[in-house]
């Protein structure tokens, strides 16, 4: 847990990254930006070709870490597995970054950082939901912060344990491991990513988001998808943010990435976000914890 001695300096830029597990060409990845006040969110352009990947994320980050001024980076995928399950994975006191590596080396020959070899590998596959009905005996395993969001009333996140489905966040949760080992790996001293590591001041700081969190925050009950700039907008007012800088169409990625970037501003500076009830010293280096739940 994050000490009051501890508590980050001010950030200049928040990042939120709709995140995406699929193999192939897929659209599912949105990035959006603000600054420091009160002006919109804005959307990020991918750097080449018409689609983000998680490749040109990874690079993109990279970059950030190189260019002055300090970010926050919120990611929608899970930091970890569940560890009543994940810890058999790994020797005794294995924590969240033995886990990213084992990750990147068992799904290592996967292109753009995809991950889901690792559940289809013979020593993993038993733990996984992969397709088709629930297993018989399959109890879907779940973090503390998972279960502390719904009990906050911010959303009800899917297991990482599953793997398919229209909610599935399995996928994308094991290619952000792999990212995030990779990027640790890249900017040694120059990253942090929460809780798993204090947050001081490294230029660059990464954390879980749930983007239905922030739409909670704002006021917004429903749990159906904002594509509507008006809605989108009248969401980013009650976080005490400007309209979106964002052309339309919308897509409810590029709305859950403005919606997020925005919360991110809104939450950052609050010490309680940081140290929240909920998570303790052993769920800080194993499980993680999804930014804004309390617990």
């Amino acid at each position: 847990m994050t000490s009051d001695s501890e508590q980050t300096a001010a950030f200049d830029r928040f990042v939120a990254i709709d995140w995406s597990g699929a193999v192939g060409a897929y659209d599912g990845v949105a990035v959006a930006e603000c600054r420091a006040g009160t002006d919109g969110p804005a959307l990020l352009p991918p750097p080449a070709g018409r689609r983000w990947t998680r490749t040109a994320v990874a690079a993109w980050l990279e970059a950030q870490a190189e260019g002055g001024g300090r970010v926050l980076a919120g990611i929608d995928c899970a930091f970890s597995l569940p560890f009543a399950v994940a810890a058999g994975y790994l020797p005794p006191g294995g924590d969240a970054r033995a886990l990213w590596a084992l990750v990147d080396r068992v799904a290592g020959e996967a292109l753009d950082f995809h991950g889901a070899g690792f559940a289809r590998h013979a020593d993993y596959v038993a733990d996984f939901w992969l397709r088709g009905p629930r297993p018989a005996g399959w109890v879907e395993p779940h973090r503390a912060a998972e279960m502390a969001c719904r009990r906050d009333g911010l959303g009800a996140p899917d297991s990482p344990f599953k793997q398919f489905g229209p909610k599935t966040v399995g996928p994308g949760a094991l290619a952000g491991m792999r990212v995030l080992h990779h990027l640790r790996g890249r900017l040694d001293g120059r990253l942090a990513v929460w809780p798993f590591e204090a947050p001081a001041a490294q230029p660059l700081v990464m954390v879980e988001i749930f983007p239905r969190l922030f739409w909670r925050r704002s006021g917004r009950t429903a749990s159906t998808k904002v594509r509507a700039r008006a809605e989108l907008d009248a969401a980013l007012a009650r976080l005490g943010s400007g309209p979106a800088v964002a052309a339309d169409p919308l897509t409810d990625h590029a709305t859950d990435a403005l919606i997020a970037a925005a919360g991110l501003r809104a939450l950052a500076m609050d010490p309680t976000i940081w140290s929240p009830p909920g998570l303790d010293p052993v769920i800080a280096r194993t499980e993680g914890w999804i930014f804004g739940v309390r617990g």
